[in-house]
């Protein structure tokens, strides 16, 4: 299963312990993570400039990230009519790899999961498909 994570559950996962580190390490031994330029582009913003996560983390960060599938910026998006513009890429991004499924914390696009062209879930539906 090729999955694709959004830039909220890295967050989460780099950041916090609980259930998107654990998801993030299952994914990463089990299954194919996917990830997007745009993501890493915006995990590193949050990361640095919020979270104040030192330049060598960050750096280490990056590298584990990109020894993973990186799926460049589509040319364009999917014109979905998301709130979010960024949200936007973020589905194209996810669209463009062929993922299987895209896992998010946010909920402009978990509402407009219907209209998304893949799999969809929050990162607790996501466990809970998985692991069932």
């Amino acid at each position: 299963m090729r999955v694709f994570l959004d830039t909220n559950v890295l967050v989460s996962a780099v950041a916090t312990r609980g259930l998107c580190a654990d998801l993030f390490r299952y994914v990463l031994v089990e299954r194919e993570l996917l990830v997007g330029e745009v993501v890493l582009v915006e995990l590193e913003r949050v990361l640095v400039e919020r979270i104040k996560v030192p330049q060598q983390t960050m750096a280490e960060i990056e590298r584990l990230l990109r020894d993973q599938q990186v799926v460049r910026r589509p040319d364009r998006h999917l014109n979905l009519g998301l709130r979010d513009p960024d949200d936007e890429w973020i589905v194209a991004s996810a669209a463009a790899a062929k993922a299987d499924a895209l896992v998010t914390g946010d909920a402009d696009i978990l509402d407009e999961k219907d209209r998304i062209p893949l799999a969809v879930f929050s990162p607790r539906q996501f466990w809970l498909h998985v692991r069932r």
